[in-house]
């Protein structure tokens, strides 16, 4: 039977082959009987149990704590303490392996990942998991595609093309290469001029506008496929001593992989999408731009970036991608007199894959707008659509007139929301919270944002009105007993991420904010300005930091596991097909949740509203 034991579940995992073979060495079986006592309070352990079969529950006292299923492990941190603190019950039959304390130290102190991963608090857990992930990050993008790298496109001339049209081209097209279509020979052939050619062309000395661009082509064309790796792309520049490929299909070119922006895609991917879209010059580019960010995301993550990293980059591009978008629709004036602005999740810088749209717009006060403003934002909204932004459901977009406004329209709208404070109101105010310019003149949103601190500053009562939309999906709250139940009842369950575990700690941290007059819009800084006042416990900013990021992480994987599978994407996760590391981790962030909502009810008096 030890032969048997599964090193693929955490944290035996990380082992090398010398270490599983001391858990094969180390390994017994053990039977426990359903109600029967596994380890109780004050003992000295000797072993850490992997259950194989059933499932194990923890007491403190008369508390449930948790309950461990199959691969599943317990209790690391008794046998690191040397005692015992809880109870571990039997809830049904259970077989388990039992792993000898000796063996456990071994591991321990030759494998600092394993010791993190078995006993330590969450922090230390994300960090040793995070710390495995990034060794495979340039791994990854090395692997990458040839299709998933800036392919610029291939601009085509005849063969009987002279060299100052060539040149023309050069500067139209703002490049320094073009393809040659030769149809004097049969079968027509394609090759290269590059502004390598150029110079010899000016060196030849028959006049410019007499030379045909056949003359000075190369017409051996090196190719890559769109699905060869990049690593091997860039392989065959290396040997052929060139700085671009042209890359093909079986039936079609599809454009030019240049040197320079493929070794910016494995530096620094990011830049090539910015580029790409301040270069657009039409909206059609930015679509292809926008599925580029959705690739960059998938690639970074499996690469092990670290998820806060990926959202914050993400923010910036989006809020590139709104802004270029923008200003190839409004014009000039529209823009220098307003304030485009994104809310939610996008202006916290807290989206990954692409969700509902929450955008809206702000006019100065004297500013009277000659352009047919509703088409405009009709065009605005139709292609973030396209783009793959779906429209908001609440038509929280700037397309609805109620969010296109002028500053003092906009103030009095807030003032409305606040004096009538109604669970619609409350959630409007919060998403409004979170707003961040994108472009135009940022200092009209500034304003705005400005009467809604105002008007709240010592409004207890509002106050904790507002807070108490952190129980807005109470009937989730269950989630968290639910998952120290036997696992079958919960398992089989869609659990919402967002309800039962983002949006509590994402509004609970925006209504100190709000309280205590903050102008940070992100989650994470909010956090970090509230610990700097003294207003928020460091352990308690520490463990929600994780918390928060683990279940953006955790919803990512789903997302993109749902994408790569061409999967609809549910509104939550199935907690029975998580690794036990991953349920292991989610029992402790939303125990943190809870932790965080019990401080709420008590700082705002929740139970009386």
């Amino acid at each position: 039977m030890p032969s048997a034991f599964n090193f693929s579940i955490s944290p035996f995992d990380c082992l090398t082959n010398e270490e599983r073979k001391l858990v094969r060495n180390s390994l017994d079986i053990g039977y426990f009987r359903e109600a029967e006592a596994i380890l109780e309070p004050g003992v000295q352990p000797t072993h850490l149990f992997v259950i194989i079969k059933g499932y194990v529950q923890q007491f403190e006292g008369d508390e449930l704590i948790t309950t461990f299923g199959p691969d599943d492990s317990f209790d690391g941190r008794g046998l690191v303490a040397g005692k015992v603190s809880g109870r571990f019950v039997a809830a049904e039959e259970v077989v388990a392996y039992q792993l000898s304390k000796q063996a456990v130290s071994d591991l321990i102190s030759s494998n600092a990942t394993f010791g993190a991963l078995l006993f330590s608090d969450l922090t230390r857990k994300l960090t040793a998991l995070s710390e495995r992930q990034s060794q495979h990050e340039l791994q990854s993008l090395t692997m990458a595609q040839v299709e998933q790298a800036f392919i610029r496109p291939a601009h085509m001339v005849d063969a009987d093309t002279d060299i100052v049209s060539v040149a023309r081209a050069f500067h139209d097209h703002r490049t320094n290469c073009v393809l040659v279509q030769d149809h004097r020979v049969s079968p027509p052939r394609v090759g290269v001029f590059t502004n390598t050619g150029l110079q010899a062309a000016i060196l030849n000395g028959t006049p410019l506008h007499q030379l045909a661009v056949r003359e000075l082509t190369n017409f051996e064309l090196i190719t890559v496929h769109p699905a060869d790796h990049l690593f091997d792309a860039l392989a065959l520049m290396i040997r052929h001593q060139i700085h671009r490929l042209v890359v093909a299909d079986d039936e079609r070119i599809i454009g030019i992989l240049h040197q320079l922006d493929l070794l910016s895609f494995l530096s620094n991917h990011s830049y090539l999408i910015s580029l790409q879209i301040m270069e657009a010059d039409k909206i059609e580019t930015l679509k292809l731009a926008a599925e580029q960010i959705t690739r960059l995301i998938s690639l970074l993550f499996r690469g092990g970036t670290k998820v806060a990293q990926i959202a914050r980059l993400v923010q910036e591009l989006n809020a590139k991608l709104l802004e270029r978008t923008w200003q190839l629709i409004a014009p000039p004036d529209l823009i220098a007199n307003s304030c485009l602005f994104v809310m939610g999740s996008e202006g916290r810088g807290e989206q990954l894959l692409k969700t509902d749209q929450d955008n809206g717009l702000i006019l100065r006060d004297d500013y009277v707008c000659p352009h047919d403003l509703a088409a405009l934002a009709d065009r605005f909204s139709e292609a973030l659509i396209d783009f793959g932004f779906p429209a908001c459901p609440g038509n929280i977009m700037i397309r609805n007139p109620i969010w296109r406004q002028s500053v003092s329209e906009f103030s009095q709208t807030v003032r409305r929301w606040l004096q009538n404070p109604d669970p619609d109101n409350v959630m409007t105010l919060a998403i409004f919270m979170d707003s961040h310019a994108v472009c135009g003149d940022t200092a009209l949103l500034t304003k705005v944002r400005g009467e809604l601190y105002r008007l709240a500053t010592n409004n207890a009562a509002l106050l904790s009105r507002f807070a108490s939309a952190v129980e807005a999906f109470s009937n989730t709250s269950g989630w968290w007993n639910r998952l120290l139940l036997l696992g079958d009842s919960a398992g089989k369950e869609l659990l919402d991420l967002k309800k039962s575990g983002t949006f509590p700690v994402v509004h609970g941290i925006r209504s100190l904010a709000l309280e205590y007059q903050l102008s940070q819009t992100s989650t994470a800084h909010r956090i970090e300005a509230l610990v700097k006042i003294g207003k928020l416990p460091s352990d308690m900013a520490t463990d929600l930091i994780d918390s928060l990021n683990f279940f953006m992480a955790l919803k990512l994987k789903v997302g993109l596991e749902a994408q790569e599978t061409g999967r609809p994407l549910e509104g939550g996760i199935q907690v029975d097909k998580l690794s036990s590391l991953d349920r292991d981790l989610l029992k402790d962030t939303l125990g943190v949740v809870k932790r965080f909502k019990a401080m709420l009810h008590h700082r705002y008096h929740l139970e009386s509203i």
